[in-house]
């Protein structure tokens, strides 16, 4: 009898470490066990696979791992499904147990084939150790830990060893959760199958696009040049929604990651919009060139909110901007045939496959149909086809352009260069309306589009110049420095729409200030400014930004709730010395500001440091 209490004892004891150790991975999910071994058991996966949705408010989309996990959570078996949900604001946990029966150790690969996923977490749990590793998007692309653009966890069992592996995946986008379990020969030899599918796709994409770029340089025909940014724009999206923009254009650029989509999407909508106003001679006028006019303008205002608005609004506000662009362009594609416009019929054809193409994509890259990875190959082959179409439609406009000519020429020559001459003058009447386009995307381009002053890319032009004339002429130049003080705790209290309200309010007391032809008030930065004065010295500027720092501190504003609100600014000055280089006065001016915001704001210093 001792011998046996003695025994147990033994027992006991060495039980303990394992009762005490927490074990973070190993849930009580009620999920079969998956024989890794069984290659059958593999191609049948998500029927192992367990999940549980939980919205937010629940201790589960708190959880930040496993074992603060409930233990009474109601997990769902997947029962073969794929795990596909639209767009939702829930934390998804997934879990699955796999067994090694085989006599060694061997290695597998859980390859999560979705890439736009924000925030995803992988726990692997066997002999009492739990390793994690945290990725997504919304992290360097390095930390996924193996180059590949979709999600790889290496689980590697020694013979007879069973692990857990648990997944904590959040998105603010649909969520695709295509899971596999692959051995290393297979994962190998579907990367090989993507990049040569891959690699031909968007190679044939790239030398397609530049031979209409060359075309372009060539005739100089306008929807040449269009068709190439259209293949390209719409390319860098298909490249951006695969994961391999992430992959080899920004790995370490989380927040662009999810903005190039929505951003090439607009883009692609504004090339196709283009594309198709030149192709299909839209008669000036009409209906359907104030159609093609307003989707373009739509476009570049939808490309504006890309930058400010979040990622799960611009995604869909872009998609639905985009099948609205394909869709007018295939009614107008039918106007313009029924007008007998026969280069209009391959267009519409066209249009045709890509209408239906980028709808079904679309309702999977939203969660609502699923095999995301087939979708994605059928948009691929609707692009090509699309492309193919389009190209043929270009040499069919050609061959029909060419044989008009060749009849024209036959009639009559007096008609055909009254033709010609015509023809030109279109040209040139286009050619007239590109320039003047220009121009204005030149004004645009060195506009801050907020405050309508000058903005840093006109800095960079204008402050070369001022300062080589100021050597050559012996003149002095001065520049003034100024920053709101305090300008985050504006923003933090009543919100970015009154903080825009007050850069607005200072852009418009600098203009006020600043009178001479010659001085140039600008905004480079968030709530920095920047004065060049050309032909005034320290004196006169501080004069001219002490008025401006009284002004607008005697100047109150009111807040969104009512509340008074006085600004107030913080400025430095420099003028250039001989033999001072401009990015020395600039660092001389910035020095200065940064004293005077040291020595309690509301004050302008100049830049050796005492007080003006």
């Amino acid at each position: 009898m001792s011998l046996i209490l003695r025994l147990l004892a033994i027992l006991s004891l060495s039980l303990l470490p394992a009762l005490a150790m927490a074990d973070d991975g190993s849930l009580r999910t009620g999920c079969p066990t998956l024989e890794a071994t069984d290659s059958a058991a593999r191609n049948a996966l998500m029927q192992y696979i367990c999940f549980y949705s939980a919205p937010p408010g629940e201790p589960a989309h708190r959880a930040s791992r496993p074992g603060q996990l409930p233990e009474n959570l109601a997990w769902t078996p997947a029962l073969g499904r794929d795990l596909v949900f639209s767009a939702t604001k829930s934390v998804y946990w997934v879990h699955l147990h796999i067994r090694n029966s085989g006599a060694e150790r061997s290695l597998w690969y859980l390859k999560l084939s979705y890439p736009l996923l924000d925030e995803i977490t992988f726990w692997q749990t066997g002999k009492g150790t739990t390793e994690s590793i945290v990725t997504g998007d919304r992290h360097p692309f390095s930390s996924r830990g193996i180059d590949y653009r979709y999600f790889l966890l290496p689980v590697t069992l020694d013979a007879g060893e069973t692990r857990s592996i648990t997944l904590r995946i959040h998105s603010s986008g649909a969520l695709n959760v295509p899971l596999s379990l692959e051995t290393p020969a297979e994962v190998i030899a579907g990367s090989n199958h993507l990049t040569l599918t891959q690699g031909l796709f968007y190679g044939a994409l790239l030398v397609l696009a530049v031979f209409n770029l060359l075309l372009f340089f060539s005739s100089g025909t306008a929807y040449y040049f269009y068709n190439a940014f259209y293949m390209t724009a719409l390319g860098l999206f298909l490249f951006a929604m695969g994961g391999f923009a992430n992959q080899y254009f920004w790995p370490n650029t989380t927040g662009f990651a999810n903005m190039s989509i929505p951003l090439s999407l607009a883009l692609s909508a504004l090339a196709m919009t283009l594309f198709g106003r030149s192709f299909l001679e839209v008669s000036k006028g009409t209906t359907s060139e104030t159609a093609l006019k307003t989707l373009a303008w739509s476009c570049v205002g939808f490309l504006a909110l890309t930058l400010f608005l979040p990622y799960s609004k611009t995604i869909v506000l872009n998609t639905v901007l985009a099948l609205a662009v394909i869709s007018s362009l295939f009614v107008i594609a039918v106007v313009r045939w029924k007008q007998g416009y026969q280069p209009a019929l391959w267009y519409l054809l066209a249009w045709l496959v890509m209408l239906i193409g980028g709808l079904i994509y679309a309702l999977a890259a939203f969660g609502y149909l699923t095999d995301f990875l087939a979708r994605e190959a059928l948009m691929q082959f609707a692009m090509g086809g699309q492309v193919i179409l389009l190209n043929y439609a270009m040499v069919q406009r050609w061959r029909l352009l060419n044989q008009k000519l060749l009849e024209v020429e036959h009639n009559a020559r007096t008609e055909l260069e009254f033709k010609v001459h015509e023809r030109t003058a279109q040209l040139r009447s286009i050619m007239r309306e590109l320039e003047k386009a220009n121009r204005q995307l030149s004004t645009l381009s060195t506009n801050d589009a907020l405050t309508g002053l000058h903005n840093r890319r006109h800095l960079d032009n204008i402050f070369p110049e001022l300062c080589a004339e100021a050597r050559r002429t012996g003149q002095t130049l001065t520049l003034a420095l100024v920053d709101a003080d305090h300008f985050k705790t504006i923003n933090d209290t009543w919100g970015h729409s009154f903080g825009d309200a007050c850069l607005r309010f200072i852009a418009e007391m600098l203009t006020r200030h600043v009178k001479r032809p010659r001085d140039i008030a600008i905004r480079f930065g968030g709530e920095e400014f920047a004065l060049l004065l050309p032909g005034t010295d320290a004196a006169g500027a501080r004069k001219v930004c002490e008025t401006l720092l009284a002004d607008i501190a005697n100047t109150p504003l009111t807040s969104p709730d009512g509340t008074e609100v006085r600004i107030t600014l913080s400025a430095g000055i420099a003028s250039l010395s001989a033999g001072e280089s401009q990015n020395q006065l600039f660092e001389r001016a910035d020095e200065a500001l940064y004293a005077a915001k040291k020595e309690g704001r509301n004050r302008v210093l100049f830049s050796e440091g005492t007080e003006a």
